[in-house]
């Protein structure tokens, strides 16, 4: 039964994010900070972590094609089928669930803590609004970072395989462009979209109903981070059964 409270609690939230909105010349000073700090402030680590992470792929998938009668083309194949269709969208994500659901969440525990939001409440301001609002519109460039991670993810994977010597650039490039589904992007895209919603209001939910003191800001921020991969890993499974199978 509590289970499904929380579940209706959040709904709710998320309802009453879109009620009285508050004025635009305040909003748009609150998306542009949540902007710097969820989007443009996650670059860094987003394409450090892709470059690589393609990198290994690659190296995985040379050295596990050791049969001279399989085409080295099939090495960056493999390479994009799985940053495109898995890794940028998907494991990215449960990364930036440790680092953007944690930040929020923490940042609204606290202003649960403080009583600001008690503050924001008294003087007619709808908190929801005015808190959740402006992430949820922030991370709805989430697909900007993917589409970095998509890139860089490859790349890496091409500098691993030339410099490695598992196959020459042009059979990497070959394999990049073999079978090339144009829905396998739109079905990444999907999932990034969905995902971005989840990391702007499954965290802001932790946040803002949390109770306690400091010392429960950080739980909630661990709580956060654990739902939030769950839900993402499922929703996953359900999109991927919906749009591929």
């Amino acid at each position: 039964m509590q289970y499904l409270h929380n579940i209706g609690v959040y709904f709710l939230m998320t309802f009453e994010m879109f009620r009285k909105q508050t004025k635009w010349s305040v909003m748009k000073q609150l998306i542009l900070k949540d902007v710097d700090d969820l989007i443009i402030g996650s670059l860094g680590i987003v394409s450090f972590i892709a470059f690589f992470v393609g990198g290994v792929v690659t190296i995985q998938t040379a050295l596990n094609i050791d049969n001279p009668l399989i085409p080295k083309y099939l090495v960056g194949f493999a390479t994009r089928q799985s940053i495109v269709l898995e890794f940028a969208p998907t494991f990215m994500s449960i990364i930036m669930a440790g680092k953007v659901g944690s930040f929020i969440t923490s940042s609204i525990g606290t202003m649960r803590v403080t009583e600001q939001i008690d503050a924001l409440e008294v003087m007619g301001i709808n908190s929801l609004n005015y808190l959740v609002f402006p992430k949820f519109v922030a991370l709805t460039l989430y697909p900007f970072i993917i589409s970095i991670a998509m890139f860089l993810g490859i790349m890496g994977g091409l500098a691993a395989c030339v410099f490695g010597g598992y196959a020459s650039l042009d059979d990497y490039i070959l394999g990049i462009q073999t079978d090339f589904t144009p829905f396998h992007i739109t079905y990444a895209f999907i999932k990034t979209l969905l995902f971005a919603f989840i990391l702007a209001t499954v965290p802001s939910y932790h946040g803002f109903y949390m109770k306690g003191g400091a010392l429960e800001v950080g739980k909630a921020s661990t709580t956060s981070f654990v739902w939030t991969s769950v839900i993402i890993i499922l929703l996953n499974y359900i999109l991927t059964q919906l749009l591929l199978s």
